[in-house]
């Protein structure tokens, strides 16, 4: 826990209309780790994980307080560039979303969107972005055919292939392979370890095992609190909240 921080949350409240669905979370997320979000359906991970490229802006009546720092700087500031932000810390979603489109264009899509139009160019983030997803070998032979042709599990990777195009800084998972098979979810599980070594990673996850298995942190959340934050090993080993324990031992939620 005492790595660089790339994150940090203070005293964050968030509301649907009148309905509070974060209370004065407060939170740092190292550089270069994996941090899991536990907790029951409804307490808040997700609504927590949009806060952080500011996904929510999107949806009417929200209102948000408090402050989200990466790197330092307030990104709910006067003057922050939202496009930029979403570059910077991107979302892979529970389901996995190709666009309608070639397995390339998708990959290219990011890059073109930000000004890359040299074919070549475009070729060499494409093999590298597909590769550093781990699917470039099941794909190169298909690279124009469509990418709704894949299976779901590719289809995640693609998606992940996507956004290490445009080079972020934070990779943000909400619950990656929840949609996927016990196979699929080992490669998902596998690559997010890889990814560690260049990528801020927070994910989203209902699975115990898989933050047990890849999360260096974990924080626990109940009804938009946060509970408890601490090195993944010592909240599954030894929390020291009840409700900690009765949570990752099946008692609720």
């Amino acid at each position: 826990m005492d790595q660089e921080i790339k994150i940090e949350v203070d005293n964050l409240n968030l509301y649907y209309g009148s309905l509070q669905a974060l209370k004065d979370v407060r939170i740092q997320v190292s550089r270069k780790a994996i941090t899991a979000l536990i907790g029951p359906s409804g307490c808040g991970k997700t609504t927590f994980l949009r806060t952080l490229n500011r996904l929510n802006d999107l949806i009417d009546g929200v209102q948000i307080s408090g402050q989200v720092l990466l790197d330092g700087e307030d990104i709910y500031g006067n003057g922050m560039d939202v496009v930029r932000l979403r570059k910077r810390v991107g979302m892979v979603f529970q389901k996995p979303n190709p666009f309608p489109m070639s397995v390339y264009d998708n990959v290219a899509y990011g890059p073109r969107i930000h000004g890359t139009r040299k074919r070549s160019r475009l070729d060499e983030i494409v093999e590298k972005s597909l590769r550093d997803a781990a699917l470039w070998d099941e794909v190169k032979d298909r690279l124009k055919g469509s990418a709704m042709g894949l299976s779901g599990g590719q289809q995640q990777r693609l998606c992940i292939a996507r956004l290490l195009a445009v080079e972020p800084e934070v990779i943000l998972m909400d619950e990656p392979s929840s949609a996927l098979d016990p196979i699929s979810t080992l490669h998902i599980e596998e690559l997010i370890r890889e990814l560690k070594e260049r990528y801020t990673i927070v994910i989203v996850t209902h699975n115990m095992q898989q933050a047990a298995r890849v999360s260096d942190s974990t924080a626990f959340f109940l009804n938009g609190q946060i509970i408890e934050y601490d090195a993944t090993e010592v909240i599954f080993t030894r929390p020291r909240d009840q409700r900690t324990e009765d949570y990752i031992t099946g008692r609720f939620g």
